[in-house]
């Protein structure tokens, strides 16, 4: 099945620039939660801080959420599915099924009235403000239905949406068992604000500056700093080139790491059926 949903019956209805009070005070209050990082620095909570910042921001949300559940570009068995969509779910940018439902979006109406978060509307529009506001597409159980059918059916997954901010929560026990505050500063607050604002550059920096090798008919462009952040996903305009591609990093300067992971994965029989560009595809897509 083709996920890109470029025949999606959903209607281009706009966020509505309305404040959702839960997210907005969810969001912000992480922020002025990490500033509390000044008075609880360690070592080992800055070492946490790193490596749950891949774990999360990496495997769950760039390997899990995006090129697995929301574009399939390859597959793996259900218990590791669900094991990445919980892990996804750590990173407290929703559920998975809400994730990849705004992420459909995104592709279906690219740098158009319906992009859930098109700089069009502005950098900051793009960067985090549609995600502080109210879309009444993104709590709609219909859809849902339409957009995300593989999720929504999977009970798993859907039980994994309606209880993932409880994980978050429970992560944070463990480490204040393990490290006290320092460990929950640093491994949930601290961590969690800096994979926002890494997820937050693919929506904004790199439909803003960067360059296009492929005409996609929107302004998603290459930007390899926020490629270097966000573990290969700043390849943004060859992705939306070849959305159901494992590969984001085309060139062979574009480092993907996430594509190297993929590749762990496959060698060691975990991930199968990857999906990239054949190489007639490579070279007949319209240059920009």
């Amino acid at each position: 099945m083709n996920y890109s949903m470029s025949n999606s019956p959903v209607s281009k209805e706009s966020a509505q620039k309305k404040i959702c009070w839960p997210q907005f005070l969810f969001i912000w209050g992480a922020h002025l939660a990490a500033l509390t990082a000044f008075f609880t620095f360690s070592w080992q909570a800055l070492l946490l801080c790193i490596v749950m910042h891949w774990v999360t921001g990496g495997v769950g949300i760039t390997l899990g959420f995006h090129r697995l559940l929301t574009h399939r570009s390859f597959s793996v068995p259900k218990i590791v599915e669900y094991a990445l969509s919980l892990i996804g779910s750590l990173a407290c940018q929703g559920g998975p099924i809400q994730w990849v439902v705004q992420h459909r979006l995104h592709h279906n109406y690219s740098d158009t009235e319906g992009d859930p978060h098109t700089p069009l509307k502005g950098f900051f529009w793009a960067h985090m403000e549609w995600c502080l506001t109210e879309d009444k597409r993104g709590s709609d159980p219909d859809v849902w239905q339409k957009i995300a059918p593989d999720l929504v059916n999977d009970p798993v997954h859907y039980f994994i949406d309606r209880t993932h901010i409880l994980w978050t929560a429970v992560l944070a026990g463990i480490f204040y068992a393990f490290g006290g505050w320092p460990y929950v500063v640093w491994g949930i607050f601290v961590r969690m604000v800096l994979v926002y604002h890494c997820t937050w550059l693919v929506n904004s920096a790199a439909h803003t500056w960067g360059y296009q090798t492929y005409k996609t008919g929107d302004r998603s462009t290459n930007l390899w700093w926020v490629a270097l952040l966000s573990y290969g996903e700043g390849w943004h305009n060859n992705h939306h080139a070849f959305q159901q591609s494992a590969r984001h990093g085309l060139k062979w300067w574009e480092f993907d790491p996430t594509y190297l992971l993929i590749q762990i994965l496959q060698g060691l029989g975990v991930a199968k059926a990857v999906k990239l560009p054949t190489a007639y595809q490579l070279s007949t897509k319209s240059a920009a």
